[in-house]
């Protein structure tokens, strides 16, 4: 062998086990929290939250409904319903409707509307609905700002700031694509009322349109698993899992102590959780909402950017704390930096396109590099089939879903480097389009809806598509000259890159 191609083939066989011990730290992990969310379960079905936690229903409420009378109303707390907009044009009502629906004393509860927008049409429309809930004797505040310091961040730290915000107990925290139940208050408030160490009560998220398309469908599946058991074993083993920035109720003087809304990254969900894991408060974990998953292949690209880029800039900045903090045990500081981190916000996105996108297919033209069938095969399938084991339905779609995630990757793990290195576009915002009723209008929308690229140009992905090119090449040599019979996993992934390349992948919307 020339001294270049075995260079070439040495460099590689320590990418591949370095690759093959980082998916054993993903498997170990995802093994840890399946266990830990199967127990969790198992526990919740014989003895409910409500028996685990102290839970009582709150004075004169009986089947969602709340007595009328001041003596009542005096016993419920002061609740802030927090709605953060930006040009919302298709959600907006969905949103102030269901918030404005919620049942509570209408003297104890204040809807907030922090409306961002820069379009002022949309700006007067959801002005227009905040004026009318407001004559049906609403107490709502329809807030804006005269710029967009911080984003997200910045908008709900101004919002507390107002001389009403500070009055109350508690916040809610729904983002303009979700539509709680009327009850919702009923059911999450009275844990934080009967157990002073919570800071956070968090529900997972239903979608209401998870059938649009193939790519939510799989969307629903990551999700699912997020909830289910990433959330259900971090609230059962460790009393903390990241806020997901809606859909939850915070105490307000948890948030206050841990330093209130910062906008140093794109997860100040996350940093206000971690800072406030840090400050010993304790998180739970329960019920449903429904929401809206992006229908577009754009939209959930620039929602992964900003989810995958933040958390790794957060762990960027907040590791040293995590390590000299001296009010949480060795136990929690270990997994907010070990699993919770590193081997989920930083590992994963990393070996998942190194190892399945870049090694695998390159081994395949290099002499004398192979792969033990373990760490090809045994791994990857005890991954995918722990990610199915609380959603067995979604099983048919898991070769759709492998494929997927895989193109995925390419963009997570730029996004990952990104904010580890914190580059010029670690901080940027792009808003998750949604598409409101829309989603509803036609049922009968193909899984793969294909979009013209003469019609949208920014429709076709160049990284996909070179990509696909390179796949291409080593699943073809592997074919032809190669022995070791990786050209069949190759060309799918190869597939699945060109599909998603040329946008034939979600829901077709008007170009912007």
């Amino acid at each position: 062998m020339p001294p270049p191609l075995a260079a070439a083939a040495w460099a590689l066989r320590a990418a591949v086990w370095a690759c093959l011990a980082a998916s054993a730290m993903l498997v170990a992990e995802a093994a840890y929290m399946g266990l830990a969310s199967l127990a969790a379960a198992a526990l919740w079905r014989r003895r409910p939250l409500q028996r685990r936690y102290r839970w009582e229903p709150m004075p004169g409420a009986a089947g969602g409904d709340v007595e009328e009378g001041p003596a009542a109303a005096a016993e419920f707390p002061m609740v802030l319903v927090q709605i953060p907009m930006y040009n919302e044009r298709e959600v907006y009502k969905l949103s102030i409707n269901a918030a404005c629906a919620l049942t509570w004393p209408p003297d104890r509860i204040i809807i907030q509307v922090l409306d961002d927008s820069t379009d002022p049409i949309i700006k007067e429309l959801v002005e227009l609905e905040c004026l009318g809930w407001a004559s049906k004797k609403i107490n709502i505040k329809y807030e804006v700002r005269n710029n967009r310091k911080g984003y997200k961040a910045g908008a709900l730290k101004k919002g507390m700031e107002h001389t009403y915000a500070q009055q109350c107990d508690f916040v809610a925290i729904f983002d303009a694509d979700f539509q709680p139940e009327s009850d919702f208050l009923l059911k999450t408030i009275p844990f934080l009322v009967h157990n002073p160490k919570i800071a956070l009560i968090q529900t997972r998220w239903e979608f209401v349109n998870y059938d649009v398309c193939l790519m939510t469908r799989i969307q629903k599946m990551s999700l699912d698993y997020h909830f289910k058991v990433e959330q259900e074993s971090g609230s059962f083993v460790h009393s903390f899992f990241g806020f997901n920035g809606t859909a939850g109720v915070w105490r307000v003087s948890a948030i206050n102590q841990s330093g209130g809304w910062k906008d140093r990254t794109t997860v100040e969900d996350m940093d206000l959780a971690v800072r406030a894991s840090l400050k010993g408060w304790e998180f739970l974990y329960v019920g449903d909402i429904r929401s809206e998953l992006p229908s577009t292949f754009q939209a959930y690209r620039h929602q992964q950017h900003r989810w995958t880029c933040g958390a790794a800039n957060l762990f960027r900045k907040m590791a040293w704390e995590i390590i000299t903090n001296k009010e949480v045990s060795i136990w929690k500081k270990h997994h907010l930096l070990y699993s919770f981190f590193f081997v989920r916000r930083v590992i994963a996105p990393l070996v998942t396109f190194l190892f399945y996108c870049v090694v695998i297919p390159l081994s395949a033209m290099v002499p004398g590099v192979n792969i033990p069938v373990w760490g090809l095969f045994y791994i990857p399938t005890a991954i995918t089939c722990m990610n199915a084991i609380r959603n067995p339905g979604s099983l048919h779609l898991m070769p759709f879903w492998i494929l997927f995630e895989n193109v995925m990757s390419m963009h997570r793990m730029r996004a990952a480097l990104t904010g580890l290195l914190e580059t010029a576009h670690a901080n940027d915002w792009v808003v998750t389009e949604k598409v409101g009723d829309l989603a509803m209008d036609d049922l009968d929308v193909p899984l793969l809806e294909p979009v013209k690229p003469t019609e949208c140009a920014e429709r076709i992905y160049i990284p996909e598509i070179l990509l696909a090119l390179y796949l291409l090449i080593c699943a073809s040599y592997d074919l032809v000259l190669g022995s070791h019979k990786y050209y069949l996993y190759i060309y799918l992934q190869a597939f699945a890159f060109i599909v998603m390349g040329f946008g034939f992948v979600g829901t077709r919307t008007p170009c912007s």
